[in-house]
């Protein structure tokens, strides 16, 4: 009987990326061994980042699965190990860039990723449906797309993306999970702490966590980065734009006018930040009613008013993204762990139409080449 061949089974190997890291295994030195038997069975040697990866079990059944398509394979087995402090720290600084020094990938002068904050003036105005909802609709876009739930306080990014699984952690750097099936990286205070007990922080320690979110955080090469930030202007907001000068704002607000004068408090801090207004964004804007008419339960025209405003405050357009009316499956999906734009049955419901409007928007935008290395040395004249 023939053998399965060696190149084979490692080009399939090579397709089997670890769930984290969304590398594959052969270049993350987490493939030991493949020892093949006459008889076509197949033994798999698979070293774990840590010791009780919450994953493993994927792993496992990924392995299994692209082995098992290789011509000639009659079985396989995969066995798992753990690798050794120094393969830990090797892969560590591989995953860096060979940077040993932690510092902020998205605060340098080449990075390629758009940062939006996501802003409001008060709470209860929806902001984090918000944000996860345009995590996922711009992920759904093809973008790579991350999300911190930079609310401390407010925590609740976690239970809205449907995220129970914790971080794991290679040395001092952190892998955040990853949202299913949108493929979106979340991290959150919330993944480190036991129940639903309160954080009780101040100033300094906030920046930390900031820092330590977007420092240690392992999160690969983003297209789009998200923040979803608590109400009002404090230490968070401050922090974020001192440690993230080029991130942008998205204000969001609700109709009424006692609201939409808070959120233009809120869009402001960019004229003492020096960042971008990206836009705003309207939620509960109506409700739509069984015979096609509308109740404006909270007002109408706030969302244009603050864009209007923050546009003659700091001298340049602010655009109205976009206008989310109230939708019972906006709530549903949060409390479900399932975002409205990627429920099945669900994408064509009036808020996750109006979301995936806005996230189109934002996604058109791309890439920029400001700081990007073009590979090119200048040459004197002769």
């Amino acid at each position: 009987m023939s053998a399965p061949s060696t190149d084979a089974l490692h080009a399939a190997l090579a397709r089997v990326n670890d769930p984290e890291i969304k590398k594959p295994i052969t270049e993350l030195g987490m493939l030991e061994a493949v020892d093949v038997t006459d008889e076509g069975h197949v033994q798999v040697t698979v070293l774990l980042t840590v010791p009780g990866c919450p994953l493993k079990d994927t792993i496992t059944r990924d392995v299994t699965a692209a082995v098992t398509e290789v011509e000639h394979v009659t079985g396989v087995d995969v066995r798992l190990g753990v690798m050794s402090d120094e393969q830990r720290g090797a892969l560590r600084d591989q995953l860096r860039g060979g940077q040993t020094e932690r510092e902020i990938p998205f605060a340098q002068p080449d990075s390629l990723t758009t940062v939006y904050a996501v802003a409001s003036g008060k709470g209860g105005v929806g902001k984090s449906s918000v944000t996860v909802n345009l995590a996922v609709a711009m992920a759904a876009e093809g973008l790579r797309v991350g999300v911190v739930d930079a609310d401390i306080y407010g925590f609740s990014v976690p239970r809205m993306m449907g995220v129970t699984q914790p971080p794991t952690q290679v040395d001092d750097m952190i892998l955040p999970p990853v949202a299913e099936p949108s493929g979106v990286k979340v991290i959150s205070i919330g993944m480190f702490v036991p129940g639903n007990q309160p954080v009780v922080w101040r100033g300094p320690m906030l920046h930390r966590a900031m820092q330590q979110f977007l420092a240690d955080v392992y999160w690969g090469d983003l297209d789009v980065l998200l923040l979803d930030l608590p109400p009002g202007t404090g230490d968070i907001a401050i922090s974020v734009a001192q440690l993230l000068p080029s991130s942008e704002l998205l204000v969001v607000t609700t109709p009424q006018q006692a609201a939409a004068e808070v959120a233009e408090r809120a869009g402001a801090i960019a004229l003492q930040t020096h960042q971008r207004l990206a836009g705003v964004i309207e939620n509960m804007s109506w409700l739509e009613l069984p015979d096609g008419t509308r109740t404006e339960l909270f007002g109408s025209g706030g969302g244009q008013a603050v864009a209007d405003s923050l546009s003659r405050s700091i001298g340049a357009q602010v655009p109205l993204l976009g206008q989310v009316p109230l939708d019972v499956t906006l709530r549903e999906g949060g409390d479900l762990g399932s975002p409205v734009v990627g429920a099945e049955g669900q994408q064509d419901s009036p808020a996750a139409t109006a979301l995936r409007g806005v996230a189109r928007q934002l996604a058109r935008r791309g890439r920029g080449l400001a700081g990007r290395k073009l590979g090119i040395t200048p040459t004197a004249r002769v």
